[in-house]
């Protein structure tokens, strides 16, 4: 079979990969990958070879967001059928580790992610034509949902697993800094939540657009407009949390005087390390605190998705087929014009949607 494999920084290949085995074990699935959206740890694979101290050390496919079609199913599962349209969840904690036994199940000491270069040998990814995977690892999506939406349960996941360190926001004014792909995912997260105004901030007018589309009442381009921002910063703030998702110093900076005393930051984006202003964090007695990941929110995204609560579906900006892999994540690169642009797995010939 095929699968999208990167070997070095802008060295994208579609190439051969082993195929996944004919016999299946009892509890396992056989899934023919259909959609898979590239997040910004495959931009960064794709760019940069990496990111951190995290470095391509072999050719490895990408790919953490998928969707497909059951293939086959062992002889102990019963709840799917061949046809049936499923989520992927690209998470194998070990169940063992001490934060596996805490119930802290991203925290695990031993986790297999899928596209992944933590590890060596790396975790392989899901770019790829089918593969088996554990019954607990896919979730079976309602008739009438798409593949592309059901590829946007992991990435939904992370925003549900980042506003449910927030607390309680029912009544709360909230602001979303970054509005790439999850940063959008946040905004939708916090209104299910119970957001009453959610202020969003970005450089890039496509991504405020998004961001306005998915209910932010405010949003300022901190590029051209940052002096839009001191509404907020009067008294001594009019933010309850503040959801920091691009991971930049400078606009980690730049919105955390917004909080109100006692105020949240939810650290959601990966970036460098950041000076803080311990002073105002120490005086107006801040919460700031991370979020990693995901656990028990897949299947609640898979369940949101499915129960139509949401609809997810204007994020996706384009869908390319395999054979235009590299071309897809230029696209994707593009910030000024794509939200979340997806592989179609299935096809080979030119699928795009409008940007």
């Amino acid at each position: 079979m095929r699968a999208v494999v990167i070997h070095a920084p802008h060295d994208l290949r579609v190439e051969e990969f082993p195929a996944a085995e004919e016999n299946i074990g009892p509890r396992d699935v056989r899934v023919r990958i259909a959609s898979g959206g590239i997040c910004g740890s495959d931009l960064h694979y794709f760019h940069q070879g990496g990111f951190g101290t995290v470095r391509i050390r072999e050719p490895m496919a990408l790919g953490h967001e998928v969707a497909g079609h059951v293939e086959a199913v062992g002889t102990a599962v019963h709840d799917l059928a061949p046809g049936d349209l499923v989520a992927v969840n690209p998470s194998v904690p070990c169940g063992q580790c001490p934060s596996c036994r805490r119930g802290e199940r991203n925290h695990c000491e031993d986790m297999k992610f899928n596209g992944s270069a933590m590890r060596f040998p790396h975790v392989q990814g899901m770019f790829r034509e089918n593969m088996i995977v554990a019954q607990e690892r896919v979730f079976r999506m309602a008739a009438g949902v798409s593949a592309g939406e059901a590829a946007l349960c992991e990435p939904f996941a992370v925003a549900l697993h980042a506003v449910r360190q927030a607390g309680e926001l029912t009544g709360k004014t909230v602001l979303v800094s970054g509005c790439g792909p999850i940063g959008v995912l946040v905004i939708v997260a916090a209104r299910l939540a119970g957001a009453k105004r959610i202020v969003a901030t970005d450089i890039t007018e496509h991504s405020l657009a998004m961001a306005a589309r998915f209910g932010a009442r405010d949003c300022v381009n901190v590029a051209t407009g940052a002096a839009d921002l001191a509404p907020f910063l009067e008294g001594r703030g009019r933010i309850d949390v503040c959801f920091e998702c691009s991971g930049n110093a400078g606009a980690t900076l730049a919105v955390i005087g917004t909080l109100k005393p006692k105020g949240r930051m939810v650290l959601v984006g990966l970036g460098g390390d950041c000076q803080m202003p311990m002073n105002q964090i120490v005086a107006k007695e801040l919460i700031l605190c991370g979020t990693f990941r995901f656990d028990e929110e897949f299947a609640l995204a898979a369940d949101l998705i499915s129960r139509r609560t949401v609809d997810l579906s204007p994020m996706i900006s384009a869908t390319y087929p395999m054979d235009e892999a590299a071309e897809a994540f230029a696209h994707a690169s593009d910030r000024k014009r794509a939200t979340k642009v997806q592989l179609d797995l299935v096809g080979r010939h030119h699928n795009r949607q409008a940007s």
